[in-house]
């Protein structure tokens, strides 16, 4: 990056260099727009994995970045939920198959670290500015906000997108607003070796305290979010390796044999954040800087992707990337999905957690008729997937 610039004003600035940012870039340039990332690296040890539905492995192909049969990917060809709770009403369990819908998969699951990787090299190959300085304030100027650079001069844009996470300072920068919510969990992520083929199934055990997932990578691995309450995070951190692989084993019925952890671990707090709007004066709020959902359901990054993807929809054929109507069009076409989202994963959560009878039942009762009810199962899953490629 050189030290000066002829102008500091850019069209499209993607503050935020995590897989948010990365793949706005990426989506954005492959219509026609000329962009500019700011951001300091993520984390390059970040260990996590990413379930990528289908509609979010055809958004990205689009833009030229293939995963499906990707070497470090493994297929989600069965999604399985399992009620693992030992309450009165316990619900059956319930399997939802790609091949009833016509799909070889509903995506595909890969780390963070090689997703980042595919990305950060799409980039490059498309020859995409990058300026990895942190964003040290944002100000509200004459036209929009004014980016205080480390170490570089102000910057301005046409259009800024905030992929900068869920403390965002250009969210706050821009007066937008927040309804949160924290739930008495906290969430564990990990990866692990399993003694036992996984056969491209994904379960979701749900407990008294949050889901327990087993998600497939390849070979025999498999990545792991347990949510639990805060006092059991706090006994799993105390353990070693052996004692959590164990306690893993036991959560899980053993259904994936023998296992052990394979990977460092990652405790987060659980709680939604939602932004009243995604868009300012010239801004657009994309990722975690516009909403936050519980680990269920594979519905973050996913849910990010269609965020990018109706950005560039609303983008199209605008001259002014920061046109007002454009951006009001984004906002608009992202409050229902992400609306109805954060309800059916609120609701689906406090149903764990209630130990209120009529709330059990009806959990229990929509899961048997997705089990019962062909119809009804296979619109659940395509609803699910929400293929951002086609919005």
């Amino acid at each position: 990056m050189p030290a000066n610039h002829e102008s500091n004003h850019r069209p499209v600035v993607v503050v935020g260099a995590g897989l948010a940012g990365l793949a706005c870039a990426a989506i954005l340039v492959a219509r026609g727009r000329q962009v500019t990332l700011v951001g300091p690296p993520g984390d390059a040890g970040d260990t996590r994995t990413t379930a990528l539905l289908d509609g979010s492995v055809q958004a990205l192909a689009k833009a030229g970045i293939t995963l499906a049969g990707h070497a470090e990917a493994a297929p989600l060809r069965v999604m399985s939920i399992v009620d693992a709770t030992q309450r009165l009403l316990r619900a059956r369990p319930v399997a939802f198959d790609a091949s009833e819908i016509g799909l070889e998969a509903f995506g595909w699951n890969i780390p963070n670290g090689m997703l980042t990787q595919i990305l950060r090299q799409r980039l490059e190959a498309v020859g995409v500015e990058q300026w990895p300085v942190k964003v040290l304030a944002a100000e509200p100027g004459a036209d929009g906000l004014v980016l205080k650079l480390e170490g570089q001069p102000d910057l301005t844009a046409d259009l800024i997108v905030a992929a900068d996470g869920r403390n965002s300072l250009l969210r706050q920068a821009a007066g937008i607003e927040t309804r949160q919510h924290d739930y008495p969990q906290v969430a564990l992520a990990l990866n692990l070796r399993i003694g036992r083929p996984h056969r491209d199934i994904s379960t979701e055990f749900h407990t008294e305290f949050g889901p327990f997932t087993l998600v497939p990578l390849p070979g025999l691995r498999a990545s792991l979010v347990w949510v639990v309450s805060p006092e059991k995070a706090d006994e799993l951190r105390g353990m070693d390796d052996a004692a959590l692989s164990r306690a893993i084993e036991i959560q899980s019925h053993a259904l994936l044999g023998h296992v052990q952890v394979d990977s460092r671990r990652s405790f987060w707090p659980m709680g939604t954040v939602v932004a009243t709007t995604q868009a300012g004066n010239r801004l657009a709020l994309i990722g975690e800087a516009a909403h936050v959902l519980p680990p269920i359901g594979a519905q973050g990054f996913n849910l990010t992707l269609r965020d990018i993807v109706a950005l560039a929809n609303a983008l199209e054929g605008v001259a002014d990337t920061g046109d007002a109507a454009a951006l009001e069009a984004y906002a608009k076409a992202r409050r229902l999905d992400i609306g109805t989202r954060h309800s059916a994963v609120d609701l689906l959560n406090r149903s764990l957690l209630s130990g209120q009878f009529a709330l059990q039942g009806a959990r229990g009762l929509g899961l048997y008729a997705l089990e019962r009810i062909g119809p009804l199962r296979r619109a659940m899953m395509r609803q699910g997937l929400a293929r951002a490629a086609e919005h």
